[in-house]
């Protein structure tokens, strides 16, 4: 039985390379036809591949639907917590982890410091979305109409001498961020903070959140966060990885 499970569900990786004949999945499966056939017609049963008029089977409708439900009930700070947890742990600062909603940026999760100096963000709180460096990772990723029709509307207050100013500024240091795959706020909200972030991916590529760590200059100074990027952007790809379900999580099989 675990056999044929198995060559059932090798069948589906071949047909996202696009449609097959019976021959093709036969000699990807390295079985006979008759058996090749009888995987095909119960996929075939359950929606899972459809057979096109030219009698190459192709990924059923079914199958893409299941894939998106899937997607759509992911939630992406159940995934990401457990990696937050021990990203703090290594390193003792705060982390944070943040989404864009409807023109804002949340910050949906957050495992504080182990210092005694404490930031005021709070969960469900809106990040300043011109100066934060998780919401510069998620805005750069908007499509270019978008992201320019978004800059435009937004307010440029000067938290401090290095906050954004205007729209030209904010694109400019967009397009910076989308090259680079990170960002910072360096005193960007608050003169005595400074933030590093990488962004977390789905299957499609696409930023879907983005996480950050955060310190005061009392306990690090800029430069002395800026050499934990890499161990930032580790733990994001490694959310990535298990959001769009190429890893597994740790522990795990």
């Amino acid at each position: 039985m675990s056999q044929t499970v198995d060559r059932a569900l090798s069948i589906l990786p071949l047909l996202a390379e696009g449609p097959a004949d019976l021959g093709q999945v036969a000699d990807r499966l390295g079985v006979h036809k008759s058996t090749a056939l009888r995987l095909l017609r119960t996929l075939h049963e359950h929606g899972m591949v459809y057979r096109q008029s030219d009698q190459r089977y192709r990924l059923g409708a079914r199958l893409i639907a299941l894939a998106q439900e899937a997607m759509e009930n992911l939630d992406i700070r159940e995934i990401a917590h457990p990696h937050l947890v021990r990203l703090n742990e290594q390193c003792g600062h705060t982390v944070h982890l943040a989404v864009y909603e409807e023109d804002e940026v949340l910050y949906i999760d957050k495992v504080e410091s182990r210092y005694p100096v404490r930031m005021y963000s709070r969960i469900g709180k809106p990040v300043a979305i011109t100066v934060a460096a998780v919401a510069k990772l998620l805005l750069a990723d908007l499509p270019e109409h978008e992201r320019r029709a978004l800059t435009e509307k937004l307010d440029y207050p000067m938290y401090t001498s290095r906050s954004t100013p205007n729209p030209e500024a904010f694109l400019r240091e967009l397009a910076k961020v989308r090259e680079q795959g990170w960002a910072t706020d360096l005193g960007g909200h608050e003169e005595s903070i400074n933030c590093v972030a990488a962004p977390i991916r789905g299957a499609d590529g696409r930023v879907v959140a983005a996480m950050s760590v955060s310190a005061p200059n009392v306990v690090v100074t800029a430069d002395e966060l800026l050499t934990l990027l890499p161990l930032v952007r580790r733990t994001a790809d490694d959310i990535s990885g298990e959001y769009s379900g190429r890893t597994s999580a740790k522990g795990t099989a």
